[in-house]
């Protein structure tokens, strides 16, 4: 069977090599020149391609990270660094020989089913690389695409915008903090990224304030015993009280639990307690994607 893989980024990778494993024949197609997604830094932003800051580093460990067939090597540091992780990505498709099933620079223009589909389940991919576009049936498709390409600036719900003098920019736009030397900055949102700029912006800027409108739990990344945070935190155990203890409880002990490092109350922080699903933001000491 053929199948077509949108992506080489992270799950782009994974679904190649997934694929080869099985005996099937994958073609994964990449608009840009690389692999990486995600993690392999531009300078500039490309269209299409999720953009990250030189600073960016993992906010979850090498341990809980790291592909069950292709660990980390020892040397890299807990919580990698975008270049490093980058580097493991590309040890990692050439350790499974996956670049020989790559097309880079080419982009799916169309994904459509076949005219029997309903009896061949295949489908018509339309491909377009130097300017030249391809038609290409395949047996499935696995869309690895990702979810960070398209920047989310809602300016309608600020209004006065447009009489605002100063630079407003998404997160997707930032790159190095000197573009807020002497200035004063409002990071709206605080989520990793908003966290991380905000951090940066501090060093330079001449006041900074983030705006949060449900609070968030601040994490470091060592946790108990000197552990990464996920290692303690992310447990089959733990897992099994969050799930099977009533909302409320479940809520308290992961309330007592982050309150021990500091009160989030007085830094104006603290979740609201009606979340009993625990479905709140979680920012890890620095950390971001």
């Amino acid at each position: 069977m053929r199948v077509a893989v949108v992506g080489a980024g992270v799950s782009g990778l994974t679904a190649t090599k997934c694929c080869l494993d099985e005996g099937l024949e994958p073609t994964c197609f990449e608009q840009s020149q690389d692999i990486g997604g995600l993690w392999r830094y531009t300078e500039h932003i490309e269209a299409g391609r999720p953009s990250l800051y030189p600073s960016l580093i993992s906010n979850t460990s090498k341990e809980m990270s790291a592909f069950s067939d292709f660990p980390f090597p020892e040397h890299f540091p807990v919580f990698l660094p975008n270049a490093l992780l980058l580097d493991y990505l590309r040890r990692y498709a050439e350790h499974f020989s996956l670049r020989e099933h790559i097309r880079f620079g080419t982009t799916v223009v169309s994904i459509r089913k076949h005219p029997d589909f309903a009896t061949t389940g295949q489908w018509n991919v339309v491909t377009e690389a130097g300017g030249k576009q391809t038609s290409d049936v395949f047996d499935a498709v696995m869309v690895c695409s990702g979810s960070f390409s398209e920047p989310s600036l809602p300016l309608q719900c600020f209004p006065g915008i447009e009489r605002f003098r100063g630079q407003y920019f998404h997160s997707r736009q930032y790159k190095h903090p000197d573009v807020f030397q002497g200035k004063r900055v409002l990071v709206v949102g605080m989520g990793n990224s908003g966290v991380d700029i905000a951090v940066e912006a501090s060093r330079v800027a001449a006041k900074v304030t983030i705006s949060t409108s449900r609070g968030s739990w601040l994490l470091s990344r060592v946790f108990e015993r000197g552990y990464p945070w996920d290692m303690v935190s992310i447990t089959r155990l733990k897992t099994l009280i969050k799930t099977n203890l009533p909302g409320p409880l479940s809520w308290w002990l992961t309330n007592y639990k982050v309150n021990k490092r500091f009160n989030h109350k007085n830094y104006g922080l603290q979740p609201d307690n009606r979340l009993v699903s625990l479905a709140f933001p979680v920012c890890h000491g620095g950390g971001s994607k």
